[in-house]
């Protein structure tokens, strides 16, 4: 056996002060969930915008779903985050005293997106003239605010949260300060893309999905306007999907094709210019969504269509790709005859 101040190497603990979990080698996990849903309170709550036109203040939390964990490995620290927020704001105009509402969902806050890769939707309560200027305002103005709040939430994680993960030695109790910093932890043979050591990965963390993107370029014989209607106007959505489709084109709107085998939400729609949707098939991991945009480009004599789509699963990449092509741009072409050049 060997004893204290002998040198032996089997007698490792004599590094550290505390003698717990000797330099940091084995895998600790601390919960951050808590701590996560009263930061993104105080984050978000009382974020207000205005312009000459009116003013809007985010004034509730309404939803805040998921978990969070800040891990150490080797004194590396390792941060798991997913995160379902639901917010209510409320604005008036400048010109009237009426108190409009409306909300804003943030469906997709995590590890796997940087913060202005997060879907932002805000929606109002009633569609009328009046929210929808408030609306407006509250996307123009109030989503940098709310991204800004989201890139505050993950740096306070990392740097806030994770104070005292790592230890210090006897040897390093002067430099204790900087121990603390996050690194990311090199990819190994002993670890999963992660970071997460073979066999435990079981542990409550979060489900992590290994995700790719998609682009794709299509040019449709008919103008601008027409290919627009053909992907958002329900009528001519039916005549090449056939039944079970529903679809709302307005931005918040949800939408479901091929009988609930896609479905997801509008986000952003700008006439025959721009569509973007949270878009998820139904044999994609739960809740699990990307991030579709679809730009149209009016050409001389044809219309460009440019697809990209972010945070699909990887291995139903070639899958998906598959689907747009042979589900929408061949029907679309073959039923509107939009493969036939027009001018």
């Amino acid at each position: 056996m060997a004893k204290w101040g002998e040198g032996d190497p089997r007698w490792i603990v004599e590094e550290r002060a505390d003698a717990t979990n000797v330099n940091n080698w084995h895998w600790t996990e601390k919960n951050a969930s808590n701590w996560s849903k009263d930061k993104i309170k105080d984050l978000f709550l009382g974020i207000n915008v205005e312009d000459d036109r009116g003013f809007c203040e985010i004034t509730s939390v309404v939803n805040c779903e998921g978990e969070a964990s800040a891990n150490n490995r080797k004194a590396k620290l390792i941060f798991f985050y997913e995160w379902e927020v639901k917010l209510e704001w409320t604005g008036s105009l400048t010109d009237c005293e009426a108190i409009l509402r409306g909300s804003i969902e943030i469906p997709n806050l995590s590890d796997e997106n940087e913060p202005d890769e997060v879907d932002i939707i805000v929606t109002v309560k009633n569609s009328t003239e009046e929210s929808n200027i408030l609306k407006d305002i509250m996307r123009k103005k109030g989503m940098p605010r709310i991204r800004l709040a989201i890139a505050k939430y993950i740096q306070d994680l990392k740097e806030e949260f994770s104070q005292g993960m790592i230890l210090p030695s006897q040897k390093n109790t002067s430099t204790s300060s900087t121990a603390t910093k996050p690194h990311n932890p090199p990819i190994n043979k002993a670890a999963n893309k992660n970071g997460v050591p073979k066999g435990m990965s079981n542990l409550q963390i979060g489900s992590k999905i290994q995700t790719s993107k998609l682009a794709d370029k299509q040019e449709f014989k008919c103008a601008a306007d027409d290919l627009y209607d053909a992907l958002t106007n329900k009528q001519k959505v039916c005549a090449y999907m056939g039944s079970g489709v529903e679809i709302e084109a307005v931005e918040g709107g949800k939408f479901s094709f091929l009988d609930g085998n896609v479905t997801g939400v509008f986000t952003q729609l700008v006439r025959n210019e721009k569509i973007v949707q949270r878009w998820r098939c139904k044999s994609w991991p739960a809740e699990h969504y990307s991030t579709v945009t679809i730009e149209l480009q009016q050409k001389s004599d044809c219309t460009l269509l440019q697809l990209t789509q972010t945070n699909v699963p990887t291995n139903e990449l070639d899958r998906t790709k598959e689907g747009w092509i042979r589900n929408y741009w061949e029907r679309i072409k073959t039923v509107f005859g939009f493969g036939s050049r027009l001018f």
